[in-house]
């Protein structure tokens, strides 16, 4: 007697999902962190693009907020295709034209064409949000939260330790350096990941614009994926506008930082990586829901903390690895979220997610730099641990967990 299509497709996914092996895990985890660095090395290097451009600090830190806006550009565009096209043949193209966009702001004679290029590597460095729902994809469902935490944890720790490497590299052999080394690390990576992953077939035949249309109605059938990308746009926020600022902070008076300790600091901030596994497998045992107002709060006070001992080093970076941990685990928790609520569409649910806070991280950033060009650091932390706030009184009215519909489709 014939099997089924569907069980036949159900039976092949187990067995792909059971073989997952952990060197396949690394390699994604190593991949979404050397690909999402792109979007941080400039954090650390504000102060030194300010003098070789002579800029001021409000118009330098357009860098942060354009690179951040392409790559919400690119979840919104260009992550739905994850679903289309086979995952290896469009990451290695995307790393191509990163590797390329990454050269030319090596290169960049003027702070307009730095611009543009971070605005392609930033819409092209969606390369790891391909991943992380190939990864879930290929998770048991059982482990999907945990598999998904140690790949997010390589993501985060490339967040974090971009901004180390940066001043390190810059410190070393000037900001071009950074650009530079960025683009030889993405053109292997295409390489790499072109010949390693496995073939993973489409999961939509759609044209394009029927994905796009796709997307657009995901928003408005699933209310937990407006939920979860509300509250995490809110914490991305302050996230953004605290590490955009702090190397002014930290380049001033009384600290006088050299780059080099500006990365140091950053990698003790870095710490805050180690929380994606253990938030991965609260996710797992249905408490995603329960800690969103918990991580919020703990990223407003600490803000808060942070704005009142601004020159106390010490609680600086205590706050700093504070609000990475809550930071990192509000992500962690929307994406547990968010990858149950549609197996086929999962590339989509992500670009709606990730565009959605990352738009709040440029508005972070954009905010962060004028309220520190036009007040003070306390300004900043301030402004920064409203948004948080905002999100924990949005949960508060959020019913869509009690509801035995949506509690059947997806459990938080």
């Amino acid at each position: 007697m014939p099997v089924p299509a569907a069980a036949r497709a159900t039976s092949e996914s187990n067995a792909r999902q059971k073989a997952l092996p952990g060197w396949l895990v690394a390699l994604l985890a190593t991949s979404c962190g050397l690909t999402v660095a792109n979007l941080y090395y400039a954090q650390p290097l504000l102060e030194m693009l300010r003098r070789t451009f002579q800029l001021q600090d409000s118009t330098a830190g357009l860098l942060i907020t354009l690179t951040q806006l392409g790559y919400a550009a690119g979840m919104v565009f260009l992550v739905p295709l994850g679903d289309r096209v086979e995952n290896s043949r469009l990451v290695s193209v995307l790393l191509t034209v990163t590797a390329l966009a990454m050269a030319v702001g090596g290169l960049a004679p003027t702070f307009t064409v730095l611009l543009i290029a971070a605005l392609v590597a930033g819409a092209t460095s969606v390369v790891a949000q391909v991943l992380v729902p190939y990864a879930a994809d290929l998770a048991p469902d059982h482990l999907r939260g945990a598999v998904v935490g140690k790949v997010m944890s390589g993501l985060l720790a490339g967040i974090l330790l971009s901004r180390t490497v940066g001043s390190l590299l810059a410190d070393v052999a000037g900001w071009r350096t950074v650009y530079l080394v960025s683009a030889a690390l993405m053109a292997i990576l295409a390489l790499v990941l072109r010949r390693a992953l496995p073939r993973r077939a489409p999961t939509s035949t759609d044209s394009y614009t029927a994905l796009l249309r796709s997307t657009a109605r995901l928003i408005r059938v699933h209310p937990r994926l407006r939920r979860r990308s509300v509250y995490h746009a809110c914490m991305f926020a302050a996230f953004s506008a605290f590490w955009t600022t702090i190397s002014y902070v930290l380049t001033a008076a009384p600290y006088d930082y050299s780059q080099l300790q500006v990365g140091l600091f950053a990698f003790v901030g870095a710490a805050g990586a180690l929380v994606a596994p253990l938030a991965g497998r609260l996710a797992d045992r249905g408490l995603a829901h329960r800690l969103t107002p918990v991580t919020c709060l703990v990223a407003s006070a600490t803000l808060v903390w942070a704005g009142l001992a601004a020159h106390q080093i010490l609680v600086l970076a205590a706050a700093a690895v504070l609000l990475d941990c809550a930071v990192q685990c509000s992500l962690i928790f929307g994406q547990h979220t968010i990858y149950q609520l549609d197996a086929d569409a999962r590339a989509r649910i992500t670009s709606v997610y990730i565009a959605t806070f990352f738009i709040g991280g440029a508005i972070g950033s954009q905010l962060g730099t004028f309220v520190h060009h036009w007040a003070d650091w306390r300004a900043v932390t301030l402004t920064a641990a409203a948004f948080p706030l905002i999100a924990a009184l949005a949960w508060t009215t959020d019913r869509s967990h009690t509801s035995g519909k949506h509690r059947a489709a997806d459990t938080t």
